[in-house]
C-alpha cells in the first residue's frame, strides 16, 4: 500500500488535518525506516506537533459526516 494521504487528529487544537502528499513527499517518505520520523519533517509546514496528535495514513481517502 502506498501512502497518499495522512489524516492527523490534533487533539490540542481540536482540528482534523488532511494532507494529500505530493509525489516528492511520497518519494521522500521512503527514505525513512520509521514513518513517524518522516511525519516530523512535516510539522512546521502543516503546523502540528506529533506529540499532540493521533494520525493515520491511507492509500485512498473518503469522508463521511453526520449531523453537520
Amino acid at each position: 500500500m502506498e501512502t497518499n494521504y495522512i489524516i492527523i487528529f490534533d487533539y490540542s487544537a481540536g482540528e482534523v488535518i488532511k494532507i494529500k502528499l505530493t509525489k516528492e513527499q511520497i518519494e521522500e517518505s521512503y527514505k525513512y525506516d520509521d514513518f513517524e520520523a518522516f511525519l516530523e519533517t512535516l510539522e512546521d509546514k502543516y503546523d502540528f506537533k506529533l506529540n499532540n496528535c493521533l494520525w493515520m495514513s491511507t492509500e485512498t481517502y473518503s469522508e463521511r459526516s453526520f449531523g453537520f
